[in-house]
């Protein structure tokens, strides 16, 4: 139904930046709501922040606590979605993956995750 294809990680320096892209393509209208995720080796995945994406309902974000004031989260469409990380930390090292999903109220429906992007940040 969605694909969703994540692009722009890497290796960075401590304090660097990097943008994150995630691409939707397929029946992009069954998602009202897009967001990034990260997963270290060592932990499980968390959220990282999100965005509505609905026609109607478009540009709200929130944040993980982690990441406020360094990331910023974007998309143009509901096609396109981007992570802006800025000042980066060790501790943001992992992989990025791109979700997207449509919630009514209490419900979320149609759950679906790219493959993934690597983030390495150096010290």
């Amino acid at each position: 139904q969605v694909q969703l294809v994540e692009s722009g990680g890497g290796l960075v320096q401590a304090g660097g930046s990097l943008r994150l892209s995630c691409v939707a393509s397929g029946s992009i209208y069954s998602m009202n709501i897009m967001g990034w995720y990260r997963q270290a080796s060592d932990k499980e995945r968390e959220l990282v922040a999100t965005i509505t994406t609905g026609i109607s309902h478009f540009g709200d974000t929130h944040y993980a606590d982690s990441v406020k004031g360094r990331f910023t989260i974007s998309g143009n469409s509901a096609s396109n979605m981007f992570l802006q990380m800025n000042n980066l930390k060790p501790e943001d090292t992992g992989t990025y993956y791109c979700r997207g999903a449509y919630k009514d109220g209490t419900s979320t429906r149609n759950n679906f995750w790219g493959q993934g992007t690597q983030v390495a940040v150096s010290s």
